[in-house]
């Protein structure tokens, strides 16, 4: 808990503050945005760009609901890289699916499998 105390400012609630806005509200909407992001086939660097967004939104509630600090570099970043995590968790994964959808026929297990019933 020590660590948590050094990365990231707020209230005495902090740690349940970070849990519901940040990792809960936060994460589920980047984790989102990276899916969309894979699924519309967009470069990975988007991902990025959408964290940095959905950051500033939870700084924004953070600050309105709970009094935090708007204006807080190290929170802020603590926070990016959570999102950041849950937006590329959610790009992969969507991007994992297309590949294997789009090129399955071309991957190693299958193409052994398609050569012996050919020949």
């Amino acid at each position: 808990m020590q660590l948590f105390d050094l990365t990231y400012s707020g209230g005495p609630n902090r740690f349940w503050i970070f849990l519901l806005v940040t990792v809960a509200m936060g994460g589920s909407t980047a984790f989102v945005s990276g899916r969309a992001i894979a699924a519309t086939w967009r470069p990975f660097w988007h991902a990025l760009v959408y964290a940095l967004v959905i950051g500033f939104a939870v700084r924004f509630i953070q600050f309105a609901l709970f009094d935090a600090p708007l204006v807080s570099v190290r929170t802020y970043l603590t926070d990016c890289i959570i999102l950041l995590l849950a937006a590329i968790w959610g790009y992969v994964a969507t991007r994992k699916v297309q590949m294997i959808e789009q090129y399955g026929p071309l991957t190693a297990e299958t193409a052994g499998t398609a050569r012996k019933e050919a020949g």
